[in-house]
């Protein structure tokens, strides 16, 4: 018999700390959901120090369920202890943390973590099958975590900063353009560029129930009357090269066929159009991405939603959150039939790259 190894009892430690990490994170993670769905973020934002009786008397809800909140978001980093029971979301964390007008926000990605942990139920039997889920087997709550994870840059940061990057696209947009948006979900980018452009036509097309039930709600509550959704599966994008502009805004990674919808793509746009792409930044090769320091989020968001979503068809590619880099997705223009495709310059994100792709 060979002798049992020798254990490295640091290495056992460090791993047990690692593991507890991850839980940690885990539950804050609850707990910035708890914090947006109380309204207890936006209660405090500009308040400056407030004890937990103050806030629980501003807010409407138990002073020791507040407390232990508080608290356990100081010891997180997230607010502020300034002494004396006292805690401050500055306007730093605010625009982090209460503000869904501004790029910086990312408390919408919390707003349906319960629901996308209950998908974690379904993975092992994926696992054991290869097939995954829609988005839409998530639920509602899903489609409406999503359209608040991505709304807030696609209502600011897409029409002041991304478009005029975009050689030629403002200018035709304000005398009057097609746009048609794939992937759309709840339309969020779409009425954007409907209000900031009155005279251009906007349509968005997607196969998800739940974001295109979305869609109609934020249409119909705009009262624009230049904005039009489609499920594409029943309503297809017309293939007579009609558009002047195509986005695809984070969307091309999850679907099963990503090279049928771009083939689409090129028979509905114009010769002289542009397909806008973004798309996460990643590498092609695994020892590339190690360095991004959110690779462990993305590979199991990969797992939970996006790759999921990419296989949820026999034939669907099962690509991921970051099976798209810039080689591949540089083929999967040109295969489709676009000559030109390059980086956008001068567009900066923490974890998405912006692309360019013409006739």
């Amino acid at each position: 018999m060979s002798a049992a190894p020798e254990l490295d009892f640091e290495l056992v430690g460090k791993t047990a700390e690692t593991a507890f990490g991850y839980l940690t994170g885990a539950i804050t993670a609850g707990m910035i959901y708890v914090g947006e769905a109380t309204g207890l973020y936006r209660a405090m934002a500009g308040q400056g120090p407030v004890t937990s009786h103050e806030l629980a008397g501003k807010t409407g809800l138990s002073e020791r369920w507040v407390r232990e909140w508080l608290r356990g978001q100081a010891a997180a980093g997230l607010i502020d202890y300034r002494g004396t029971e006292r805690f401050e979301l500055g306007p730093e964390r605010a625009l982090v943390l209460a503000d869904e007008e501004t790029p910086a926000s990312v408390v919408g990605a919390f707003s349906a973590l319960p629901q996308q942990m209950l998908l974690l139920e379904k993975v092992p039997g994926s696992f054991r099958t290869g097939r995954g889920h829609t988005y839409d087997d998530g639920g509602l709550a899903v489609a409406v975590g999503i359209e608040r994870m991505m709304g807030p840059w696609n209502k600011t940061a897409l029409i002041s900063e991304a478009l005029p990057k975009l050689p030629g696209v403002v200018e035709r947009l304000e005398r009057g353009a097609k746009v048609a948006d794939v992937g759309c979900g709840a339309g969020v980018a779409d009425i954007a560029i409907a209000k900031a452009f009155p005279k251009s036509e906007v349509h968005g097309y997607d196969n998800s129930v739940h974001a295109l039930a979305r869609a109609e709600a934020n249409r119909k509550e705009s009262g624009l009357k230049n904005v039009f959704f489609h499920n594409i599966d029943s309503d297809p994008m017309p293939s007579d090269g009609r558009f002047d502009l195509v986005t695809c805004l984070d969307c091309l990674h999850d679907m099963a066929r990503p090279d049928l919808a771009a083939a689409a793509i090129r028979k509905a746009i114009r010769p002289d159009g542009t397909w806008f792409i973004v798309d996460v930044d990643c590498n092609e090769a695994y020892e590339d991405n190690l360095s991004n320091p959110l690779a462990a989020m993305m590979y199991g968001f990969s797992v939970l939603i996006c790759m999921s979503s990419s296989a949820s068809t026999p034939d669907g590619l099962a690509l991921g959150t970051v099976g798209l880099p810039e080689p591949k997705m540089r083929a999967l223009a040109k295969t489709a039939g676009f000559s030109r495709f390059s980086r956008v310059e001068g567009l900066e994100h923490p974890f998405n790259a912006y692309y360019l792709a013409q006739v």
